[in-house]
């Protein structure tokens, strides 16, 4: 008998905006989304996808944003992904060890987008367009700057939900003061809101059985902050997942969570959130459910990904202006003169 993942041929994209980002150990769904493509509106379908991720094991995990590994991730994502242009591309986190200003700068190379904007001058390259946005993950507010500085960031995907709301404080005004949507991941709390280790018992396997808001006391504690939404969530005719995305929908047009599952159950509960229609004072009372003074354990377990404060490289150029323009930008791997009329475009070898 075949599985619910064999019987599934391809995503379903007739939902809102018809969106489709793309996650999987091994490449996986980047090669089962090209395939569903192919029987799809290309022009109607808005594609994200990652890359950055260089090793992932028990110990450790190595992000890597140098130019030649981000061009590499780049056309092989296109490869399996069967396309000729990613909507949005995002790396997965910053990689410390290079300036962000490479790593996006290698983005805007003529191979890679048509066209970009320094200091609100658009510059032609005319390259191919293989990447429509781009998109940043868990960066700090430095790194957004100074990243947006280099060109105009679309997306800005960061974990936010009804039990983790530490952006509000300065990340969401930020995106909002630079005019570029929100991309929360985890909107039900890792599955806690859906009844992850509530409802239903946490697989042997799964890596929320280390997570600290997942285990032994912190989980008991936390129990209660779910019986709460859970009776809020009868109140507005819906189910706890429902509410807690709906919550999160209601943050702003300029917020569109990603919700992730495996099941089409969960996929359908969902998408039914839309439905469930929240005024100013019902979005306060269920956040006055869940004070986060009161949510037990840390969003992240020991040695997981964390917010990575960009650190600038000290091998930086120093690169004067010609024809006396007063700016200039520099990078390690090449530099620009091209900020006002007059000057060019030079690219260091």
């Amino acid at each position: 008998m075949a599985t619910e993942a064999q019987k599934l041929e391809m995503p379903r994209v007739k939902l809102g905006s018809q969106g489709l980002e793309i996650y999987g150990l091994d490449y996986a769904n980047e090669i089962l989304v090209g395939k569903a493509l192919k029987h799809l509106p290309r022009e109607k379908i808005q594609l994200a996808t990652k890359f950055g991720y260089f090793k992932i094991d028990s110990t450790q995990v190595v992000i890597k944003g140098s130019p030649e590994y981000v061009r590499s991730c780049c056309e092989a994502s296109l490869k399996r992904l069967n396309v000729d242009y990613i909507d949005l591309y995002y790396p997965h986190r910053v990689d410390t060890t290079v300036p962000i200003e490479d790593t996006l700068v290698t983005l805007l190379l003529p191979s890679r987008i048509t066209d970009f904007v320094l200091y609100g001058r658009i510059e032609k390259t005319g390259g191919r367009g293989q990447i429509k946005y781009i998109g940043l993950s868990e960066p700090s507010p430095d790194t957004i700057r100074r990243a947006h500085a280099v060109h105009p960031v679309t997306a800005l995907q960061m974990e936010y939900s009804i039990w983790t709301r530490d952006i509000e404080e300065e990340i969401i005004p930020l995106c909002r003061e630079l005019g570029f949507g929100l991309v929360p991941y985890s909107p039900l709390g890792r599955g806690f809101f859906g009844g992850k280790a509530v409802k239903e018992s946490l697989p042997a396997d799964s890596v929320l059985g280390a997570h600290p808001r997942f285990t032994g006391q912190n989980l008991e504690q936390n129990k209660i902050i779910y019986t709460r939404i859970e009776a809020l969530a009868k109140k507005y005719g819906c189910t706890p997942a429902q509410l807690a995305l709906a919550w999160v929908l209601h943050q702003g047009d300029d917020t569109v969570p990603i919700p992730g599952t495996t099941k089409i159950k969960n996929l359908d509960d969902n998408v039914g959130s839309v439905r469930v229609k929240l005024t100013e004072s019902d979005r306060k009372e269920i956040s006055d459910a869940v004070p986060i003074t009161e949510v037990a354990g840390s969003r992240v377990s020991h040695g997981s990904l964390q917010v990575h404060h960009q650190k600038l490289a000290s091998n930086r150029l120093q690169v004067k202006p010609i024809k006396g323009c007063p700016q200039w930008f520099c990078f390690s791997f090449w530099r620009i003169t091209c900020l006002c009329e007059g000057c060019y475009v030079q690219i260091k070898v």
